[in-house]
């Protein structure tokens, strides 16, 4: 019986998780949320995660939210992605608790500022703060790419797929690939193994509202 994904094409959070699910093999649904239109929000929505939040995963029996857990999740389910010892899993969890806290949090709301959302409404100097802080993040990473092909161990884990999903956004957001060339030769990486697909491949837009 194939998962359900409740997710919608923009979001980087969801395409984290459907890229796992592409890369491990598994059959798998989209639920489109019409995200834009305040489906999440919505008391239907809120019965399957009363957090309001996507991506949500229903594997059976089982309802689970965030993408932190939901990558977990797969991994743990498939064999695959999830490190090859114990060591190794740790060091997975820090870099999607890295993540979660500097990275993709922060672009979401960068280039949900920059794009979704009318200038007019836009909080005057919160863009260049975000973008400001973000420099730092992509700096990390750029460092720990500069020796290393994956972010941990010999091969591609769910802590690549928490740190890649937003940058390979076309919507601008202040992130250069010229500007990083190891971020850039590790997204090509990870765009060359069987099965990924670029984010509007896997799920369709819900901006603008239909």
């Amino acid at each position: 019986m194939a998962v359900q994904l409740y997710g919608f094409g923009e979001s980087g959070n969801a395409y984290k998780c459907a890229l796992a699910l592409e890369l491990t093999g598994q059959a798998w649904e989209l639920r489109f949320v019409d995200f834009f239109k305040g489906e999440a929000r919505s008391p239907a929505f809120r019965a399957i995660n009363p957090m309001a939040e996507i991506p949500v995963l229903i594997d059976g029996a089982e309802t689970l939210s965030q993408s932190g857990l939901i990558l977990q999740h797969i991994a743990a389910k498939t064999g695959q992605l999830g490190g090859t010892n114990e060591a190794e899993r740790k060091e997975i969890w820090r870099w999607i608790l890295w993540d979660n806290h500097k990275l993709s949090t922060q672009i979401g709301a960068c280039r949900f500022l920059m794009n979704f959302l009318a200038p007019e409404k836009r909080p005057e100097g919160v863009v260049p703060f975000l973008q400001n802080r973000l420099k730092a993040a992509y700096q990390t990473l750029e460092e720990h790419l500069a020796s290393r092909d994956w972010i941990v161990g010999q091969g591609a884990t769910i802590a690549d797929l928490s740190c890649c999903s937003y940058l390979y956004y076309d919507e601008p957001f202040g992130f250069s690939r010229d500007a990083y060339p190891g971020i850039d030769r590790w997204l090509d990486r990870i765009a060359m193994l069987p099965g990924w697909r670029p984010p509007y491949d896997l799920m369709p837009r819900a901006f603008p509202p239909s």
